[in-house]
Parts: structure tokens; sequence; C-alpha cells
């Protein structure tokens, strides 16, 4: 290990084909994106996020959510996730065989009406509602607590109201919550502050951390979270996602390229499970299927293998000899 505070190992989720997936705006038919599941297993993960119960009229993509999980392959020690925004989309996913409910609780109110077209106090009133109905079907539940640290048209969070959220979930019964830098642009000390404070003030509660890149500044915040002492990071392959309310250069909006993680924990020592080989696959296949690039910096500047077994071209591009 490089670095004074960092774990040996780190789980990392890979939620591509609900979060990276629900801003692609051409539908991928249900085999594509089992096709990229089993790229995504084969390359040693083993709790994926893999579709949203958001309303089909909201988000056709999903409009397979059913399918997906039915078909997905089952194998011993795979947690297979689903994002629900609300009561209705956990009581769709809780008659499935998902094996966890990710449910969405902005701390930021404009964004929870913007995005889930009510209040944070009420979803915090419909989670409890939400965790019965995972235990009656033996399914765990995940916390994703949006504009954990910055919100869009507002800034910063204050504390006060973030400890509130995480307290409510806690209370309600949540198995585990993840603290989401939504916008992508939140800094390493408000990840490394918001994970240290909710571990110390619920330590029997995994804290995940999950990720976006705006900013530039996902794998530093990976970092700093792990150092706090995050549970598991959450990304996308190829840095895939989006922002459907401040849209920019699609380069920077999605989620933290999952391979520029994979690399940047294996070059600190830091085990993951993951075969990069195997996942670059993956990476490839969605880039195609979607017609979206990869944004990650492997994917653009190869890795350092592949420069170190490069051969010296006859003359540089563009040189001319005078």
């Amino acid at each position: 290990m490089v670095l004074d505070g960092l774990p040996g190992t780190a789980r990392l989720v890979e939620v591509g084909l609900r979060d990276g997936l629900q801003a692609v705006g051409g539908i991928l038919d249900t085999e594509a994106k089992l096709e990229i599941l089993e790229q995504v297993l084969a390359a040693g993960f083993t709790t994926v996020e893999i579709t949203s119960f958001a309303h089909p009229k909201v988000l056709p993509q999903f409009g397979d959510a059913e399918q997906v999980i039915a078909q997905a392959p089952r194998r011993d020690g795979i947690t297979y996730k689903a994002l629900v925004p609300n009561l209705r989309g956990a009581q769709r996913a809780c008659a499935t065989r998902i094996d966890e409910i990710v449910a969405v609780i902005p701390v930021d109110p404009n964004t929870a009406v913007k995005n889930q077209n009510t209040t944070p106090e009420r979803l915090l009133t419909d989670f409890s509602a939400i965790v019965e109905e995972a235990q009656a079907t033996d399914k765990k539940v995940t916390a994703a607590v949006a504009t954990a640290f910055f919100a869009p048209c507002r800034g910063p969070i204050p504390v006060r109201e973030l400890d509130t959220v995480v307290a409510r979930v806690v209370e309600a019964g949540t198995d585990s919550l993840y603290l989401a830098g939504t916008s992508g642009m939140e800094s390493p000390r408000e990840f490394a502050d918001g994970v240290r404070r909710v571990k110390a003030q619920h330590p029997d509660v995994p804290v995940g951390v999950h990720l976006h890149n705006r900013n530039g500044l996902s794998g530093i915040n990976a970092l700093a979270s792990l150092a706090a002492g995050a549970d598991w990071l959450e990304g996308s392959f190829g840095g895939l996602g989006g922002d459907m309310w401040f849209p920019g250069d699609p380069s920077v909006l999605g989620n933290a390229p999952m391979e520029d993680l994979i690399v940047l924990l294996d070059q600190l020592g830091i085990a993951t499970g993951i075969d990069l080989t195997l996942y670059l696959k993956a990476v490839d296949t969605v880039a195609e299927a979607t017609g979206i690039p990869s944004y990650s910096f492997v994917t653009r500047g190869g890795t350092r293998d592949e420069l170190a077994h490069a051969r010296w071209p006859e003359e540089a591009p563009g040189r001319t000899h005078g």
C-alpha cells in the first residue's frame, strides 16, 4: 500500500446497467443487457445494480425490469440490486427475485421534487413502508442518500440536513446506505468527513459511496472515502451516465468510470477481485450497443502494460526531416 490509511481490499459495485443506461436515449433490448451482465460477472463483480423500477413512461429504458431480473443468471455469491424511486416501485421490485432494493432519498428538497415529484419527508415516510415490504419478501434494503453533500441551484448541503436523513433511514431499519455525490461537484473532504461521521454515528450500518465525475475528482473522492472507512464504491462502465437537468460535455457528466477506479486501486495495492482485461470487454460491448464511447482514461489512453509492450514507430507522426 502506497498511502497510509487505505484498506488492503475494496468492494466495487457496478451500476452501469441502471445509472449508466438511464442516460441512454436508445432502448437496449433485454438480451443486450443480459450479455453485458454476463461479461461484468465474468470479470469478477459480485454486486451489480441491474435495473430500475421507475415508471416505464418516465424511463422506458427499464420497461423490461421484471424480465431482466427473471433472466439474470443465478450464481452463489452474486447480489443483484434494483433502484426504486418510490413505494410503488418497491412493491414491483419485491414481487421479483431481486436480492436488494435501493431506495432513493435526496437530502435536497428541490432535487426530490424535480427527480421524484415529491418531498424528502414523504420519501422518508414511504421508506419505512419500503423496509417493511422488503423484509416481508426476504430482501435487503439500501438507502441511497442523494445530494448528500452538494445540490444544483443551492450549493453545499448543511451537515445537519444530511445527518437527519441518515438517522431517519437507520431508524426505519435500512440494511445499509450510501452517500451519493449526485452532482459530481463534491469534494474529497466532503466525502471523507461524511463517511467518517456517518460511520461514527451508526457503526453497525455499512456505508458506501456513489460517485459521479463532473469535476474530475471521482477517483480522489473514492480514495478519500476508503480512507474514511467506506465499505464499497459505486461506478459505471466507461463512466456512462448523464445529467438530465444540467447538461454539458457528456465526457464529464456520468458516473465514476469503473475501469479507472480498478486501475487506480490496483496501482495502490488495493485488491478488488476484478479482472481488468475481462472487464474491458464489457466496456467495449456497452460502447458498441449504445453508440456512446467510453470516457475513461484507460480506454482513451490505454493501460501501462499496453504502452510498455508497444513498439516505437519508424518515425513520429507529423515529424519532418530537413
